[in-house]
């Protein structure tokens, strides 16, 4: 349902909440390697997301991106009409131009509250509450330094 684009902006939001404040940032080399994610492709996400206000940065030495106080009460919502926009949500699941309540598809009855229940939990957590989440549940956002053999 989410581009890569949106899944890599995504989680290096998340990693910037985790281990960036105002006075640590980081540069996007490290959050790369970290994330396993092509650098320069994650350099313009991150440039994209500091011009939409969900990601702060300064330039020059001890400078790189990092997350304030106002950055972490954005949703994961804001990062996704950010990256993605809104139209995947809004498009039926078998691909018919008009689905709704009203004329559904076939599996709309299925689909409807599973799309509703994502869209709200997207709304309406904040970084800083995904973050919390993460840290209680152990959930990762890489994959790096897992033995996956």
């Amino acid at each position: 349902m989410l581009s890569n684009a949106c899944k890599y902006a995504i989680r290096a939001i998340l990693y910037l909440a985790i281990h960036s404040d105002e006075t640590t940032k980081i540069g996007v080399k490290k959050i790369a390697e970290e994330l396993e994610t092509p650098q320069p492709f994650l350099a313009k996400l991150l440039r994209q997301l500091t011009s939409n206000k969900l990601v702060s940065s300064t330039k020059g030495p001890g400078g790189g991106f990092f997350l304030d106080k106002n950055n972490k009460e954005k949703s994961i919502w804001d990062v996704i009409c950010c990256i993605d926009g809104t139209h995947k949500f809004d498009k039926c699941f078998l691909g018919l131009s008009k689905c709704s309540d009203k004329n559904p598809c076939p599996v709309h009855s299925t689909v409807s509250p599973f799309k509703k229940k994502i869209l709200n939990e997207f709304r309406d957590k904040t970084i800083s509450k995904l973050v919390e989440e993460i840290e209680v549940e152990g959930t990762v956002i890489s994959l790096k330094g897992f033995d996956l053999k």
